[in-house]
């Protein structure tokens, strides 16, 4: 298993994907379109285009993994971002957007950590 240490970067890609990638596919998204190396340890994460699937890809030292989701009713809250190709959250956002809360209507008390 997999777990999300306190230095691991959550990378959300904002456009959608194809879901039909797979290890290479993904792989190749996070090295070419988004410029980051898919072997650092961090956590990268796809949508389709209608937002109700999702795709996670991270590397755990010894290999790959890919884990997907699948909405039965509604849509994923993707975060919407201008001129870039991918934005970071906290795992905090990350448990709540996977879990079908709107994580863009909650916010940090004053005295919590800040972004990373």
């Amino acid at each position: 298993m997999f777990g999300l240490g306190l230095g691991t970067r959550i990378y959300i890609a904002v456009e959608g994907v194809d879901m039909r990638k797979g290890f290479e596919g993904l792989h190749g998204l996070v090295r070419d379109h988004l410029g980051e190396d898919p072997l650092s340890g961090h956590l990268f994460l796809f949508t389709n285009k209608t937002k109700t699937r999702l795709k996670a890809l991270v590397w755990d030292g010894s290999g790959l993994w890919v884990c997907a989701k699948r909405l039965e009713k509604g849509r994923f809250r993707w975060p919407e971002a201008d001129n870039v190709r991918s934005v970071t959250m906290r795992a905090e956002e990350l448990a709540m957007l996977v879990n079908g809360l709107d994580w863009k209507q909650t916010q940090p008390r004053a005295w919590y950590r800040k972004n990373s």
